[in-house]
């Protein structure tokens, strides 16, 4: 007798009560409408046309979306037009009063959403919780369990951007919306604390390599003791490894495979097959940009990290790139846990499963693919 197979369940998408992008992005969306259109209605296919990006795809959707769900824009991703809101238009345009955009910014970023509204409300004027705390308030506010972790990056994030998450007294503190507003302006390097990695990390070998679980670091490593390796030390066991932690990924650098600062068939299998890719762009380093390149080429997900004392160079300049102030400990300390929210946040983006990546090689060719065969050879 043939017992019948049920079918698995369907996985259902997360259901957030919070945009699915941070403000910045969102507002960034909202500032090209309001430079194409002036203020007035723009057709989206003229819009997406001007932004080199293909209107139909995840990533514009994305951002219709969610500028949508922040109350900056009006129209969806199937709508002819597209406009700002009165909020929106106040957020972006250059001519209304500083503090007027600004006050309009913490109304769509916090304000407006009802989970941060809560938690922000709960916590205005006393200092950041523990990130473990901020999860327990996002979820009696609402929000489920497998979304909080994500709440929390977008809460912090934003919180920063506005203007309401301030470095006080050396520890961050969350700020009444007037005390961000009467802040507004009327109009070398310190020697880095040195953290280890977490764990002595062995050899790695290229048959015993999890692509799908693994995140390669691309990074400045330099000799033992110099200040590139403590640097990339540094920032992967205080912000990198933290940060990918609710994602399940694990964290892979060049010199845990093979000879560092050798680009061999390791490495670049390792670029091309790796589920994400984090690329530190500090210092300017030959070898993080050739390694780049190649991921850009092959348009899957990356995160890109730099020290905010380096430029970040034009021709990547507009891919998102998240500064970290490394100049002293007192400007880094304080801001450990908004830069992991931050790379989380972008981490997350990156792995959206109906999100293509974009690069500068995509945008302007777009018929431009790189893929790997089983045999590990690149082709075009």
């Amino acid at each position: 007798m043939e017992v019948p197979v049920k079918p698995e369940p369907k996985r259902s998408r997360t259901q957030r009560p919070f945009p699915a992008s941070s403000f910045e992005e969102a507002i960034a969306f909202a500032r090209d409408l309001h430079r194409v259109g002036s203020g007035q209605p723009v057709r989206r296919l003229t819009l997406f046309n001007d932004l080199g990006k293909a209107p139909d795809s995840g990533t514009s959707r994305m951002l219709i979306t969610n500028s949508n769900r922040y109350g900056l824009t009006k129209g969806s991703y199937a709508s002819e037009h597209l406009e700002l809101t009165s909020d929106g238009l106040k957020a972006v345009d250059e001519q209304v009063p500083e503090r007027e955009r600004r006050r309009a910014w913490a109304k769509l970023a916090i304000q407006d959403i009802e989970p941060f509204r809560a938690v922000y409300e709960r916590f205005v004027n006393a200092r950041l919780p523990a990130r473990a705390v901020l999860i327990d308030a996002l979820k009696e506010a609402g929000v489920a369990a497998d979304a909080a972790e994500e709440g929390v990056d977008t809460l912090v994030v934003n919180l920063r951007f506005v203007g309401l998450l301030q470095t006080l007294s050396g520890a961050d503190r969350i700020v009444a919306v007037d005390h961000m507003l009467d802040e507004l302006p009327a109009t070398t390097m310190s020697a880095l604390p040195y953290a280890a990695p977490a764990e002595q990390r062995s050899l790695v070998t290229q048959e015993h390599a999890e692509f799908d679980t693994t995140c390669f670091y691309v990074t400045p490593i330099g000799e033992a003791g110099s200040e590139q390796r403590r640097h990339s030390d540094l920032f992967l066991s205080t912000f990198v490894e933290p940060a990918l932690q609710p994602f399940g990924l694990k964290v892979v650098r060049a010199d845990a495979i093979e000879k560092p600062g050798m680009i061999t068939r390791q490495i670049i299998e390792y670029l091309l097959r790796s589920r994400l890719v984090v690329a530190d762009l500090s210092f300017h380093n030959p070898n993080v940009f050739y390694e780049l390149a190649l991921r850009h080429a092959a348009r899957l997900p990356i995160v890109q990290i730099i020290r905010s004392s380096d430029r970040i160079p034009f021709d990547v300049h507009q891919m998102r790139t998240i500064p970290i102030d490394n100049t002293d400990i007192y400007s880094l300390v304080p801001k450990i846990e908004t830069y992991r929210s931050e790379i989380g946040n972008q981490v997350r983006s990156a792995l959206a499963a109906d999100r293509e990546v974009d690069t500068p090689i995509s945008v302007y060719f777009p018929s431009f693919r790189v893929s790997i065969n089983g045999d590990a050879k690149p082709t075009t």
